[in-house]
């Protein structure tokens, strides 16, 4: 048996080639939280992505989470759809936070048609940003959002009900969002880097 050398000492004396992945670029969609930006690797939302956000319960203040990046997207002059909400966003409440209403579509789709209409808005290149709630979503049709947000070079944010936590996501950035003792988000997955174990606090700022 030949005699035992320690992997540091391999690559200490370079006979061990040693590979790292490349850095993923900075990302220029802030969340406008900025603890959830320096926990996330890019900095940031992942760009022409789709990212899953995980509720206890429909109505816990989730919409919170991305009424920032929707106001500087809409006050760029950038459109927003949102599809089947389980409830009419409170549009004085949205202007409020700076959202610009003229700029935003609310689409009540039936809940076999919610997937296919986020698909249909991804993909035409029209907007920055498509937010759905899609009552049943399997990993292809997850997928296929994904493959859309990339083509047509928007955000897609899609709520799902934290039972769905145990099944795989094709999600490149994935959340659970926690009301109690205080609102905080745990970063679920996170493309180009490792979670971090610690959930990330929102009580500064959240309303």
């Amino acid at each position: 048996m030949g005699q035992l050398v320690a992997l540091n000492t391999l690559i200490d004396t370079r006979q061990v080639w040693q590979g790292r992945a490349a850095p993923l670029p900075g990302s220029n969609e802030s969340t406008g939280w900025p603890a959830l930006d320096v926990a996330l690797p890019t900095g940031g939302w992942p760009e022409h992505a789709m990212t899953e956000i995980l509720l206890p319960v429909d109505g816990v203040g989730e919409l919170q989470l991305v009424l920032p990046t929707l106001a500087r997207m809409t006050q760029a002059a950038r459109q927003v759809m949102v599809i089947s909400p389980p409830y009419l966003p409170c549009v004085a409440g949205w202007e409020a936070r700076g959202v610009v209403m003229s700029h935003v579509d609310i689409v009540q789709a039936a809940a076999r048609d919610v997937l296919w209409a986020a698909e249909q808005c991804l993909r035409s290149g029209s907007c920055a940003a498509v937010l759905a709630w899609p009552q049943q979503a399997d990993d292809r049709a997850l997928r296929r959002l994904q493959v859309a947000a990339d083509t047509g070079k928007a955000l897609a944010f899609v709520f799902r009900d934290v039972r769905h936590a145990v099944q795989a996501s094709p999600a490149s950035l994935r959340l659970e969002l926690e009301s109690q003792p205080a609102p905080r988000v745990r970063i679920r997955k996170c493309r180009g880097g490792n979670p971090p174990a610690q959930a990330v606090p929102l009580a500064a700022g959240w309303s």
